[in-house]
């Protein structure tokens, strides 16, 4: 094996499209110190990373399966050092916090230039952390709104239930997914109106719907 593979910075993205993981790709494309793999879903995001111990792994929020930040759940649960960059259309500061709170250690926008995310790639993979220059301004300057997101005083399996429920998942759906029980589910989701003021459980949809989770 040559020296440069031996030295190549593994990175594997999860994203359910395909030109995505394509256009991350094509920027490494003269680049030999960094190798792409690609996932579609939160399963084979898993399992992925299991089998190839990728050095770096982007995680889209919005996959198709259950979200972003479970998939980070389990893949810090399986190695706590795993390096992680959160990728998402979701600009919302109160995401960024969220997601460096859970390990993350960087946070792009997919409207981001092209070029911040090899900068991430780089400076992740030499230990350190990275945020977009406009999402560090915007959590920053954005502190007590974030505070009043109501997703900040969620617990992470809330979250994800809440993220699932706006997909339009069942109770049993849901639990199957998670690997829980169905009272957990259903426990939580009481939980959840209360925390959301919701009159019920289709008014709890609602919310997370107006939330755009992910």
């Amino acid at each position: 094996m040559s020296e440069s593979l031996k030295l190549a910075t593994k990175v594997l993205i999860v994203d359910d499209h395909p030109v995505v993981v394509s256009g991350c790709r094509s920027l490494f494309a003269s680049d030999s110190t960094v190798e792409i793999e690609g996932a579609g879903d939160a399963k084979a995001g898993y399992q992925a990373f299991v089998q190839n111990k990728p050095d770096i792994t982007v995680i889209d929020i919005k996959l198709p399966d259950v979200s972003g930040f479970e998939l980070m759940r389990q893949v810090r649960k399986e190695d706590p050092d795993a390096k992680i960059i959160m990728f998402s259309m979701n600009d919302d500061p109160a995401f960024v916090v969220r997601a460096i709170e859970m390990g993350a250690q960087g946070y792009l926008s997919k409207s981001d230039d092209p070029r911040l995310f090899i900068q991430a790639v780089h400076k992740v993979a030499a230990g350190e952390n990275y945020i977009s220059p406009h999402l560090a301004e915007a959590v920053t300057f954005s502190s007590a709104a974030v505070r009043a997101n109501p997703t900040t005083k969620m617990t992470t399996r809330e979250l994800e239930i809440l993220t699932l429920l706006r997909r339009g998942d069942k109770i049993a759906e849901i639990a199957d997914a998670l690997g829980i029980s169905y009272k957990t589910v259903a426990n939580t989701t009481s939980l959840l109106k209360q925390k959301l003021n919701a009159k019920n459980h289709s008014d709890l949809i609602r919310i997370a719907v107006e939330m755009n989770l992910g």
